[in-house]
Order: structure tokens, then sequence, then C-alpha cells
């Protein structure tokens, strides 16, 4: 079996092309093979199949494509070829070894290539790379957006692969077969500016001088003609070299310049390169592993390709800094650049950072890369790794293609940079060892980090041109009071703006919040606010102590506030979250939501709390560094306000993602009931609360943990368990390893055995059964030494699982079976059929059929209410096929019609081509393939 995406897209078997019937259902196989072995959303399958708004039941089209891909799949037996088609939550995933696709080929071949040292074998690697290709990529597919995009990056990477087999070509001085193998492409892509001045090159030195000149003049025709640009800058060169006699007969010279050229010569005079020539280096993220994207002028046919842009919003209010402004368009003008933006806490090196980045987008085309790496904070800071993860999803790297160290991930980002024109900006660096590992490898890129501490190790290794930012000027002082309170209210009182401004030290941060206590209070006069702050005479202390003008300014700031925004301030220091809503700052603050709403938006007023998004807000590193120290001793009371906050509104995303599930638990004997839990409209609001939340929910598990607090820490992960079961495959293992050091801390069996439930399933579905066994076994015990009797049964379910997975069917029944027997005693309907579905699959899987039509006939007479058609679908599917297995051909027949057609009639079309599928394969009735055509017609209706 073999996948074809460079050509045709296809599956290859030894009996010929599987029949992947209309283009859409092709398409959603090549949006799956181009992530293979990782899940691709409901949402962006939507998107590489519509183009406009997509059906209202495009779910529906979807679902019945991957139920006929899957068919078609597993009747060419792709599981022994490593195949699957899997379900994961809100996602498919195709999974398939890396050699059975050939774009995945093309890629190793390719850095085979780069990795041989003799010209003649890298020949060899690239010729066997480009003859997997048959046609145009994606061919077949539906025109969408990210299916084209996807196609031109791939092709974009033949033509780059093209000029290094003709580079290699000269290198052996085999110049005429360069040119060969350039001129059939050139032909193609008469616009592309490399393969034409690589086509000149290589005629030029196999003794074709006037065809090397024809080629550039017809080439700059086209230019002119089609798209009113000059040639670009390799193109002029390699007619300068031409036309000067250089290189004729030698290898082809990759490291050519116009240094070592001269200046371009365009026709027969000098002539600037114009700027939308050359070619630009991007990866888009519909590519598969990271190639060039189009040249600008493939591009402006009508598939501009995306541009990574990670900067925050430009900072607003931002006056003066005309130096330093200067300085770092100055220091960005070098060679590959390190710009070292350095000053006090609270001094805006992250404004004037922003600012200068936003204000000249043109200057990076290929994008703009942002990250805090918190180096001055008290929460974490974030690896290189998971810094250089997010750089090099951003320029379009498969996630599945970033590498797991930090050193090959290092060694990605500058390959994939070395000739981008990109702006990195590292913001709040702690040293120059976080930032080395960051910095791009492109001539061309520029480089941007600001820190409180000088970093004189980066000057000396990388040399980073420092540009230091000072304190405000009085009179850019008094610009950014103007800009908050209106010109007309400073120039009233221009002597007492100028005071102010010196009273705050210059720092823009104390001036913002004092011109924002002045805004809210429109009968004040300035004078007047600089008298009440001239007053203030230990805050002329602390403004001479590094990083305390920000303390001093914002003690003055919170003296004028309401007790009840102070109180809250306080608390919100020791919230271990990043963000928090009106019902965290309630929780932490002892308060309710509306009382918290409004002291948010009163330190919003402030400037000490920032709307990162709606209703969702954030304390500034510092600033939650002074408001820890307004109420020291509230750090507990506040720490398990929060810890049963998140458990309560976990509890209710829970209830409402999932509902009638079990109960996870009883709440802790001590646990205090906020007085306002969020309330969840339906499944989509719940589950994007615990998505949004992940991050804090994982801090505040792990702060409950160091504060020993172990009984809220398995509990908060353990209420996770929707989104767990949703995105099985997004990293939950050390969160939930976290869940169980704290069951096994508070020696809670029942903790222990639901934590190691959901962990070892979790171990199962990312393929590492040996790990989800060792995970499993003590699982059951414990349950059952806690008294819990389902967890018993759900623990055991898993077990056999993964025991059958391993081929001990005769344990994984007994398994099965005695979880049935705990779900009878209890009762429970729900476990008890859980255990009758999965024995029945296993009995039929062990050649006893007669056993497996018993226990589906069990679990179909517990009764599946109406509205549970699936259900009752799959039962009576069972039942059929157990009653084909017993040589019941007539019996086996009825009870599979009846299932696809009480599926027909509760609109399971899913359901009814499955069951008309396994009727086909013991009957030909013309009804059965009529009824299985419209139900599949159904499922495609459109396309």
């Amino acid at each position: 079996m073999e996948f074809r995406l460079l050509g045709t897209v296809c599956v290859d078997t030894l009996t010929g092309p599987l029949p992947l019937g209309p283009a859409k259902r092709r398409s959603l196989l090549a949006a799956l093979l181009l992530h293979a072995n990782t899940p691709v959303s409901m949402a962006r399958l939507t998107d590489c199949l519509w183009d406009e708004e997509p059906p209202l039941h495009a779910r529906t089209v979807i679902q019945g494509h991957v139920s006929r891909l899957r068919a078609l799949l597993v009747g060419a037996d792709a599981q022994a070829y490593g195949v699957e088609l899997a379900t994961l939550g809100d996602a498919y995933v195709l999974r398939a070894p890396e050699t059975l696709l050939d774009s995945q080929r093309f890629e190793e071949l390719l850095m085979l290539a780069r990795e041989q040292r003799d010209p003649a074998d890298t020949v060899l690697m690239l010729k066997e790379a480009l003859s997997l290709w048959q046609g145009p990529a994606l061919t077949g597919t539906f025109a969408s957006a990210p299916l084209q995009a996807a196609a031109h990056a791939l092709e974009e990477s033949r033509l780059s692969t093209v000029e290094q087999l003709a580079r290699a070509y000269g290198e052996l001085g085999e110049h005429h077969r360069a040119a060969a193998v350039l001129r059939v492409e050139a032909v193609a892509h008469p616009l592309r500016e490399s393969l034409a001045a690589a086509l000149m090159t290589a005629l030029h030195r196999s003794g074709r001088q006037s065809e090397a000149l024809d080629c550039f003049h017809r080439t700059r025709r086209l230019l002119a003609d089609e798209l009113g640009i000059d040639p670009g800058r390799e193109l002029a060169d390699a007619y300068a070299r031409i036309l000067r006699g250089e290189g004729g007969g030698g290898p082809v010279a990759p490291g050519d310049t116009a240094e070592a050229a001269g200046p371009p010569v365009h026709g027969g005079g000098p002539a600037a390169p114009h700027a939308s020539g050359g070619t630009q280096v991007i990866a888009p993220r519909a590519a598969v592993a990271p190639v060039h994207a189009p040249p600008a002028p493939y591009a402006a046919a009508g598939a501009p390709a995306p541009v990574a842009d990670l900067l925050p919003r430009a900072p607003r209010g931002f006056h003066g800094r005309g130096t330093e402004l200067t300085a770092l368009s100055r220091a960005a003008a070098g060679e590959a650049p390190v710009c070292l933006v350095t000053g006090p806490a609270g001094v805006g090196k992250t404004a004037l950072a922003l600012h200068w980045a936003r204000r000249t987008p043109a200057a990076f085309p290929d994008g703009r890369l942002f990250a805090d790496l918190r180096g001055f904070g008290d929460t974490a800071e974030p690896t290189p790794l998971e810094v250089l993860r997010e750089f090099l999803l951003a320029l379009g790297v498969a996630p599945r293609r970033v590498p797991e160290s930090m050193a090959g991930a290092a060694a990605l980002f500058r390959s994939l940079t070395d000739r981008l024109s990109l702006l990195v900006v590292l913001d709040n660096a702690r040293d120059s060892a976080q930032v080395r590992p960051l910095l791009p490898g492109g001539a061309d890129c520029v480089t941007l980090v600001t820190s409180r501490h000088r970093l004189d190790g980066l000057i000396a290794s990388d040399a980073a041109v420092p540009v230091p930012v000072d304190i405000l000027e009085p009179t850019d002082g008094t610009a950014l009071l103007a800009g908050v309170l209106g010109e007309e209210r400073v120039l009233a009182e221009p002597v007492a703006a100028r005071r102010l401004a010196e009273l705050c030290g210059g720092l823009p941060l104390a001036l913002r919040v004092t011109a924002a206590r002045l805004a809210g209070r429109p009968q004040w006069t300035l004078a007047a606010m600089a008298e009440e702050l001239a007053d203030e005479r230990s805050r002329l202390s602390y403004l001479d102590v590094e990083d305390t003008g920000v303390s001093a300014a914002l003690r003055l700031t919170v003296q004028q506030l309401p007790p009840d925004a102070v109180h809250h301030l306080g608390r919100l220091g020791h919230h271990p979250g990043s963000h928090f809503d009106p019902y965290t700052a309630a929780a932490l603050a002892g308060s309710d939501p509306v009382t918290a709403g409004a002291a948010l938006e009163r330190l919003a007023a402030a400037h000490l709390v920032t709307e990162a998004g709606p209703g969702r807000w954030i304390l500034h590193d510092l600033v939650r560094l002074y408001a820890r120290g307004l109420d020291p001793a509230a750090a507990p009371d506040a720490l398990i306000g929060v810890l049963d906050h998140y458990i309560a509104t976990a509890l209710a995303a829970a209830d409402t993602a999932e509902p009638g599930g079990e109960p996870c638990f009883v709440l802790p004997a001590d646990f205090h009931a906020p007085t306002a839990t969020r309330d969840f409209t339906d499944r989509a609001e719940a589950m994007s609360w615990l998505a949004a939340e992940r991050e804090d929910l994982t801090l505040a598990a792990a702060a409950a943990r160091a504060a020993g607090l172990d009984d809220r820490a398995w509990r908060i992960i353990l209420l996770q368990w929707p989104h767990v079961v949703w995105r099985v495959r997004d990293g939950w293992t050390p969160m939930l390893d976290l869940a169980l050091a704290a069951a096994v801390a508070r020696e809670d069996p029942y903790a222990e055995s639901r934590v190691r439930n959901l962990l070892g399933w979790v171990l199962t579905e990312e393929g590492r059964t040996g790990e989800a066994v060792a995970m499993l076994e003590p699982s059951p015990g414990l349950a059952r030494q806690a008294g819990d009797r389902l967890g018993e049964a759900t623990a055991l379910i898993n077990l056999a699982i993964v025991q059958a997975e391993q081929g001990g069917l005769d344990v994984a029944m007994e398994g099965c079976e005695r979880a049935l027997e705990l779900a009878r005693e209890e009762p429970d309907a729900h476990t008890e059929m859980l255990a009758l579905q999965h024995l029945a699959r296993m009995q039929l899987t062990a050649g006893r059929p007669q056993d497996a039509l018993d226990s589906a006939r069990t679990a179909f007479d517990l009764g599946p209410e109406h509205e549970e058609a699936a259900r009752r679908v799959l039962l009576l599917s069972v039942s059929g096929e157990a009653r084909l297995a017993l040589g019941a051909e007539e019996e086996g027949i009825r009870l599979l019609d009846e299932a696809a057609a009480e599926a027909e009639r509760a609109g399971y079309d899913e359901g009814a081509v499955r069951a008309l599928e396994a009727l086909l394969r013991v009957t030909a009735s013309p009804d059965h393939v009529r009824r299985r055509t419209e139900a599949t017609r159904r499922l495609t209706a459109d396309g």
C-alpha cells in the first residue's frame, strides 16, 4: 500500500489504486495525509472541502467520506501495513508509517542528499527524489485555499530540488546536464528568476553564451510586461557575470554574490535590483514539511503565502523616544543584527520595541515573531525548546516535524530562517544564555532583545548593539500626560505638568497611572495632584533604587483606590495562574463576581490590570509582586478559595460537557463553596472553558501540591477528563502524573484508582501499551480497597482493552466478565452495557460467535432508549455479524437489514452504510446495493 500526493492523490495497492470517488473525498484524504499521524480537526477539514460558507450538513458529509475511506482502507488490508483511520474526539487522524507516503519519502531523500559529500551521490539522491513526482501535487482535489497552499508549497520544494540537482551537476562539471533539467522548468515557470539565473549560468558554463544572454533578455521582457518590474538581484548578477566572462566552463558557485560580481547590469548599464525580484522563502502551515513558498510573481497570481506575525498589538499612547527609535533603526541596518534594548523596570522597553516593530511592517516581508521570556517574573520561564516550537509552528513546520531536542530545534530554526527577512522580538530576557538558542540564521533577520540586564555576554559573543532606554525627558513626559488627559488640560498648567513628570521619575508606568487618576477626577487640577505627590516623601527615596520606581508609582496609585479595589488587588497577587476572570477574582478575595468585576474595572482604569481578552485579565509581573506584598498573610485563604473555585467550575463544565455522567468524587470535607459558579449553556461553551483554562488549572494543581493540598490537586486535574478524552493525544501525561503523585501522597486508594484509570487510557491511546498495562494493573485492587465498585469495573474494562490488544484475549474477557458482575451488583446499566459491548467484540475475535451473540443480546435487552438510535443500530449490527459467523445467514441478513433500516429512519447514515456493507459481503441484493448507494450519497451530498 502506498499513498501518493506528488501527482494525482491516490492509494496504490497490489491490485491497483483504490476507487476514491469524488474530488472532495480525495481532498479529505489529502488533508489527512498532509498531516499524517496528527489529528486534523473537523474545522480544518471543513476549510479544505469548502471555499465559501459550508453547508449546514458539512459535518455529516465529512463523516460520510471518512466512513467510506475507512471501509476502502480496511478492505485493502490496511491494518497489515500499520494504517488506521481513527476518530479522536472532534478530529480524525490517519496513522501510517512515513515510508508509505511519497511526500515523506521525498523529504527523506532530500535530507540524505544534503548529507552527501560526493556530488555524484547527491545527484543520485536528488534524481530518485524527483522520480517520485507523477504530475502536479494534489491533482484531483478540490481547489480550496488550504490545499492550494499545500500544493504550491510542495511544488516550490520540487523546483528547489531541481535547482539543487543542477548545482550538483555543476559541481561535477556536467553543465550541459544542468542546463537540460533547468530548461524544462524554466519554460514551465518563466517568471521564476532563480530558475532563469541558474539556467543562464549553466548555459554560459557549457559554452552557450548567446543562449544564456537570450534567456536573460526574454525573462527581463516577461517581468516588465507581466509584472511591471525589473530583474531582481540574482538574475541581474548572473547577467553581469556572463558579460564579464566570469565562471565559463567551471563548476557552479552557489556562493557568487553581488559583491563578488560588481554592480548589476540591466540593458547595458547599471540598475538597482527591484524590491519585488528574487525569491522569498516561507513555509506555509499547509506544508507537509518546511519548504520554500512561491516566489513573489507566483504569489501575485492569486496564492500569497501566509506570513507569520506573533507581535502583540502596538502600544497606544506612545510618546517620545525619538533618539532610541533612531538608534534602533541604525542598529537594525547591520548584517544579522542583534539589537539589545536595556533599562530599568517600568521604563518602557517593551513598548519601545513593539512600537518600532509595528511602524515598519514592510521591512520584514517574511514575518515578525515574538516571545516573552519572563526572565524577571515569578512564573516559570519558558524553555528555549518551548519558544522554538512556537516559532517553528508559526513558520509553517508541521508539529510532528519539530525536533524534540533544543539543539535540533535551534538548528532547524536557523536553517529555516537562513534566507528570510524576519524580525524576532525576545522580550524580558534574563541573561545571554537564554537568548542565544533563539537567534535566527539569516543575514537579513533582525533580533530585538529587551532586558533589565546589560547582557554583556551577548555583546561579546554575537556583536549585539546596545540601545539603552532611560527615563523620559520632562517634555516627553508631559506629552504622555497630554495623550491621556488631553492637550488643553496640560497646556492650561504647563508648570504643574512638568512637575508631575519629574515627580514620577520619568517612568512611563508611573506617568500612566498618575494620568489615569487625574482622568478619573476631572475636577482636580494638575497642581493639586503635584502637591499631593510631593507630600509622599517615601516615594522619592524609592525612586533612587533600582526597580523600585515602579513600586513607588504603584504605591501612590493604590493609595487612591477604594478599599475594596485594594483588597482585590492584594488577593490577586496570590493567584497561582496567569489569567483571571471576575469569578476567579471573587474566589481569591472572598467576594462575589459582581463586586470583583467592578473592582477589576477600577484596577484597569488605574493600569494595574490589563484585559487580555473579553472577560480575561492579567497582572504584569511587577504588579503581581507588588500586590502580593499588600496582604501576605492572606495567601493560604486566597489559595484555598481559588482552588475550590476551580473544582466547582470544572465540575459544572464536566457535567455540561458530559451530562448524566457519573460524578468523579465527593467534595473535600473542608470545601469552601464559591459565592457563585459560572453557568455553561452547552457542551461547546464548557469545552471551550476547559481548553482556555488548561494552563491555569495545571498551575493551580501544582500550587496545591506545593502547599500540601493534595486533595485539591488530584481533583482539579481529574475533572478535566472531558477535555482529556476530546484531545487525548495532547500531552496530558505530565499533568496526570502530578495527579497520581498527589493521590499517592494522600494515601487515597479511590483517588489513585481513578487517576490510574484515566492515565492508563491516555497511555493506551498514545500506543504505549506496556506502560498502560503497568499503570492499570493496580487500579482494580485500589478501587476495591476504596469500595468504589464502578471504578473497579471501569478499571477492569480499560485493562481488558489493553490486554486484548496484546493478544491476551482470555484474560481480557475474564476482566470484562468481572466488570459486568460489578456493574450488575451496583446496578449501573451504562457500565454494564459498556462491559458487554467490549466483551462481545472480544468473544467474536476469539472465534466464539455464539457467546458474542449472547453478550450483544444481553446488552440490547438492557433497553436503549429511543434517542439512543445509534447504540441500537450497533447492537443490531453486532448481532447480525454474530449470526453470520454461526452460519445462520438468513437471520444474520435479517438483523443487518433491520439495523440498516433503523439507521435510515433515524438519519444515522453512517450506521446504515456500515450495516449495508456488511450485508453486501454475503449478498448481492440489488436493493441493498441501491440503499447503500443512497446512504453514501446522502453522506456525500456535496461532493
